[in-house]
């Protein structure tokens, strides 16, 4: 109820605009992108608090250490060790087996831009749990945000990112210089 509060005043004053198809009603692999800046991660709580959408979201093991812990818990952070994501999939497959329903929020470009190409974590964590992806994004040329499709992946790898490539395509984020092209590094080598 607070949270919900919360983002209906965020929502109220903020320059942002808030357009989105209907929230997931089952577990989802949330993709926030473009990720260009650290103010996405606000406009993400804003965007699922207003939406009533649990969610769980990705974050390297420094984020966790400290006062800092249990606040990043709080907001729905599951700490990654990076030499041991094998354990990341496995929680996310025995929340979804035990009836948890959230969104799963991954920044498959990366933290903040700077890379080539995205991460292929997405889609193996999505193809693993047999979640579907929905594509959440920032848009500062029309200073929107929010949810676009849920898609279900097919396996087809190069087609699946061109459907994501063509959702992405008019998408600039906060930063546009910033912005990953939706593209895997070897698209014909993820395992599906």
């Amino acid at each position: 109820m607070l949270r919900r509060l919360t983002a209906r005043l965020y929502w109220t004053f903020s320059r942002w605009t808030l357009r989105s198809e209907a929230a997931p009603t089952r577990p989802t692999v949330l993709i926030g992108a473009p990720h260009t800046s650290n103010w996405d991660f606000v406009l993400m709580l804003a965007i699922a608090w207003r939406l009533g959408i649990p969610v769980r979201w990705l974050g390297k093991a420094s984020l966790f250490a400290g006062w800092r812990g249990p606040i990043m818990r709080g907001l729905g952070g599951i700490a990654v060790q990076r030499d041991d994501a094998a354990r990341v999939v496995d929680e996310v497959v025995a929340r979804v087996h035990a009836g948890e329903v959230f969104g799963l929020v991954v920044t498959p470009d990366g933290t903040r831009g700077g890379n080539e190409y995205w991460k292929s974590g997405f889609y193996r964590i999505a193809r693993a749990t047999g979640m579907p992806v929905t594509l959440g994004y920032v848009d500062r040329t029309t200073m929107t945000t929010g949810l676009g499709p849920t898609i279900d992946l097919t396996g087809d790898v190069a087609g699946d990112m061109d459907r994501i490539r063509a959702f992405y395509a008019d998408k600039a984020g906060l930063r546009p210089e910033r912005r990953t092209e939706p593209r895997l590094q070897n698209e014909s080598a993820v395992t599906a």
